[in-house]
């Protein structure tokens, strides 16, 4: 019993933060340490399918997308690093200009084997992402930046003059020696007046991510993050002068925040912005408002996202008994290969049926399209099941399911699989309850 006990607490701790317990990222994502570009990169990785990479800003580290991890995972490859120098990423002695942390972004994809990855970037990932966009275009499918300006970009100039923004100018070695064993206290200035209400960055994050600031040499990298704005909004300059950037782009401000200026910085950076303001929040959108975050977020990668799944890749997501857009069968299988059904936007989920299964007459609001993948499945339409109705429709057969029509259908003596695509939110009315 003891030894069971002691196997079971050790899990346990693997699976939990190194410091306070915030959002911990889903068990099945791994850690990779990725020695690159002159750094060692931090770096966790899960999920299967088309890649998104996430990046934090000052103040947080990776940790930060727990929940945006947890909900991208089901059909994404998520990679989630730290950046050079914050969190466990190595602190190196420079390179902390956003074309140098581009090229950390590159490496990491690249030990990764990921050629095409959408970002999602806040703060100071913003800068790097930019950067990241703007040197490799070709690997950038759709991009997300929240609340943060960009150096030498836009209205930058008159942004920088703002009394709030003090630190960017804050720095050296009496800054670091003023800092140095009160790192809560200069952190909760960030956290308090960058919040709409300062009580939804909670405790337990103030904790995990002052202990992380407190390391040897974290400040002093934070610090550097900072000093290099001058060269950043040289580089950026020049990228500018190369182009706007092509893919499409969502600008999302706090309402307490950058707001609408946030659109406004990329507009003049892309030729493809959608503007995009999270209510009753300040800078910390993860924080302050995740919910909404991650739906604004999702819904934007959703649309027309690129899907390359392969069958293996399909086995492992993740499967539920039923779930909008199902009839709610007992014994059958739902998996999400794209979108959402409950949520605005288009859809395809994939039904496994068991052999001898009836299904009664029902319909749903959306109107949809379906391709048998295997087994023989038989469909017929109608407010009331009619066997003599039914069409068998062997392996590659296509039909439609159209809004508010019913229709019913039934298995013989094997498991059916289809797949269906709609555009949601969809649901399932039962012609006769």
């Amino acid at each position: 019993m003891l030894r069971m006990m002691t196997a079971a607490l050790g899990a346990l701790l693997i699976s939990m933060p190194a410091f306070a317990q915030v959002e911990p990222f889903p068990a099945h994502f791994r850690i990779q340490e990725i020695a690159t570009n002159g750094a060692t990169i931090h770096v966790r990785v899960g999920g299967t399918g088309p890649a998104v990479t996430l990046l934090h800003g000052y103040g947080e580290t990776g940790d930060m997308w727990a929940p945006l991890a947890a909900d991208l995972m089901r059909d994404h490859t998520v990679v989630v690093p730290d950046l050079r120098g914050i969190g466990l990423s190595s602190r190196s002695e420079g390179g902390y200009d956003k074309k140098t942390q581009a090229g950390d972004i590159a490496g990491v994809l690249d030990a990764l084997k990921i050629d095409r990855t959408d970002l999602v970037t806040h703060d100071i990932g913003n800068m790097v992402g930019y950067a990241f966009a703007a040197l490799y275009p070709a690997r950038v499918t759709r991009f997300v930046l929240m609340d943060a300006p960009l150096p030498g970009i836009g209205p930058w100039d008159e942004i920088v003059r703002a009394k709030a923004l003090w630190h960017f100018s804050f720095g050296g070695p009496d800054a670091e020696r003023l800092v140095a064993g009160r790192e809560r206290i200069y952190l909760d200035r960030f956290w308090n007046e960058f919040s709409a209400d300062p009580k939804h960055f909670s405790e337990a994050s103030r904790e995990h991510y002052a202990k992380l600031y407190a390391q040897p040499g974290a400040m002093h990298a934070g610090f550097a993050q900072f000093a290099a704005f001058d060269q950043d909004a040289t580089d950026n300059k020049a990228l500018l002068a190369k182009g706007k950037l092509t893919m499409p782009v969502l600008a999302i401000g706090g309402a307490k925040s950058f707001g609408t200026t946030m659109a406004l910085v990329m507009n003049a950076a892309a030729g493809n912005v959608r503007g995009l303001v999270i209510a009753d929040a300040g800078h910390w959108l993860m924080e302050e408002q995740p919910k909404a975050t991650v739906a604004a977020v999702r819904a934007f990668l959703d649309e027309a996202a690129e899907r390359r799944v392969t069958p293996a890749e399909v086995a492992v997501l993740a499967k539920t008994g039923g779930g909008a857009g199902t009839s709610g069968v007992a014994g059958i299988q739902t998996t999400v290969l794209a979108g959402n059904p409950s949520e605005s936007g288009l859809y395809t989920i994939r039904l496994s049926v068991p052999a001898n299964t009836r299904i009664e007459a029902h319909s749903h609001r959306d109107t949809r399209s379906a391709t048998v993948v295997s087994g023989i499945w038989r469909i017929g339409y109608g407010s009331k099941f009619d066997e003599a109705a039914l069409k068998p429709l062997p392996p590659g057969s296509f039909y439609t399911e159209p809004a508010g029509q019913s229709h019913f259908a039934q298995t013989g003596t094997e498991v059916v699989v289809v797949d269906i695509t709609g555009y949601g939110p969809t649901d399932t009315v039962y012609a006769q309850p």
